[in-house]
């Protein structure tokens, strides 16, 4: 069942049921059938529908952020910042991507070549719930221009969502055939991985769920692009602005009410900042982050996506505070209607609490010390993921020596948890495989042909 329900208030807004199997395998078969003609459009005619889309996503910024608001709590603001990163995405594909698959001419020994960029047929995509629509970008945008066609099984909370971008993408000119929306439950995903007629698959959620596809799309050798959790740490070096450096990496952490895989959930300090920026983080946190309605532009802290989610999280910051971590703010569900929990920053996490290893995914702030630049790079790789990362400080050779020495897919300086569209994306280790984004993005499902002449 597909299911809307507001986080804000614990009100159940809408069911819809789930599509049956053979409703699933009518709309592999559209997205098979489209591919023919999409194909053999010309690559500028489908960046110019791109390009419309991308219009269309600026037009009802209004309206798909309201939708993500009511469906998984995200704050107003933030849902349009979303839709903002949206039409660029689509913006770039559209601009560049007849470019980026144009032939390759490649001079070889005893002769030439070229490198036919061609598209792979019919792809599903899995997409979650903590961006509706960014993550859904990020794979359709630059598969379109490609000329691959998409099937689209978003997650089981965003059904309006979902709905909304398929209207809106048939809007702009995609056809119908090229683009279906499925509410396949995942039950039914094994099953289209096994369709000789899917090519491949793009997965953005949980390890557990990136598990899963990964073996059915192995089991069927279908290509597959994973984007799962991360624990991505922070590194501060040092800092001219001890108050400037704590506001923005607090905002990085609390952004979409801390439900980012790419988020600074750990924060390395080193040790002579360590007391200063504790307790100033903690007082930011515990002041400023109070909760409200998320459809109110003033509320800094929304509720998470769902009761199940706070839940998660709430159970996670208790397990580490009984394994031996300090409460220094927040830390419990917060009396009233919704999936409220207190921002939160906890200290003294060790290697042997589960909190260390794990991804806590909700407004809750790691912190550790370290004591020299070598343990903090140790900590930092001390993570069975590897997304993003980032380093702060005012010495840019030294904050690009850390950062060439992080084990992850992405490295920011004095910056977190960004993303744009003209640079790649993606992690390494169980953050899963792949690249989204950039010229990158484009490539995973093209079938680069070598001709030799």
């Amino acid at each position: 069942m597909y299911t809307v329900t507001n986080p804000a208030t614990g009100e159940l807004v809408e069911e819809i049921p789930n599509a049956t199997d053979a409703e699933v395998r009518a709309a592999v078969g559209r997205v098979h059938a489209g591919f023919a003609d999409w194909r053999r459009r010309p690559a500028t005619e489908r960046a110019k529908i791109v390009l419309r889309a991308a219009e269309l996503f600026a037009e009802r910024a209004d309206e798909l952020a309201a939708i993500m608001t009511l469906e998984m709590g995200k704050r107003i603001n933030e849902g349009r910042g979303e839709i903002g990163i949206v039409v660029d995405i689509f913006r770039y594909y559209g601009e560049h991507g007849p470019d980026l698959i144009a032939d390759q001419p490649l001079a070889i020994r005893g002769g030439e070549a070229v490198i036919q960029k061609t598209p792979l047929g019919a792809l599903l995509g899995v997409m979650p719930w903590n961006f509706p629509c960014y993550q859904v970008a990020r794979f359709v945008a630059p598969n379109l221009v490609l000329g691959n066609t998409i099937l689209l099984k978003h997650a089981s909370i965003c059904p309006r969502s979902a709905l909304a971008i398929e209207r809106l993408l048939h809007d702009a000119g995609v056809p119908e055939d090229v683009y279906v929306n499925t509410f396949a439950s995942s039950r039914q995903v094994p099953a289209i991985l096994a369709d000789p007629r899917i090519q491949g698959v793009s997965l953005t959620g949980s390890e557990q769920a990136g598990i899963a596809v990964a073996a059915d799309a192995g089991r069927n050798l279908k290509k597959a692009v994973l984007e799962l959790g991360g624990s991505d740490p922070l590194i501060v070096l040092d800092t001219a602005d001890m108050d400037e450096t704590v506001s923005r990496t607090a905002t990085a952490r609390m952004r979409n009410c801390g439900q980012s895989c790419n988020a600074p959930k750990r924060m390395i300090v080193m040790a002579d900042l360590y007391d200063e920026f504790v307790d100033k983080l903690t007082k930011r946190v515990g002041d400023y982050y109070q909760p409200g309605d998320p459809s109110d532009p003033a509320t800094k802290l929304p509720p998470l996506a769902s009761t199940a989610a706070r839940d998660e999280v709430a159970g996670q910051v208790a397990k580490a505070i009984e394994q031996g971590a300090t409460l220094r703010t927040g830390g419990h569900p917060i009396d009233r209607p919704g999936a409220y929990l207190e921002a939160t920053v906890l200290t003294d996490v060790t290697p042997d609490m589960d909190a260390y290893h794990e991804e806590i995914f909700g407004p809750v702030v790691l912190v550790f010390r370290a004591e020299t630049e070598e343990q903090a790079i140790a900590i930092a790789n001390d993570s069975p993921f590897g997304l993003g990362a980032s380093v702060w400080g005012t010495d840019p050779d030294r904050m690009r020596r850390v950062a060439e020495r992080i084990e992850s897919g992405m490295v920011y300086l004095n910056s977190a948890g960004g993303s744009q569209a003209d640079l790649p994306f993606g992690g390494i280790k169980r953050s899963g495989m792949g690249r989204e984004l950039g010229p990158a993005g484009i490539e995973e499902f093209m079938n680069q042909k070598s001709i030799r002449l």
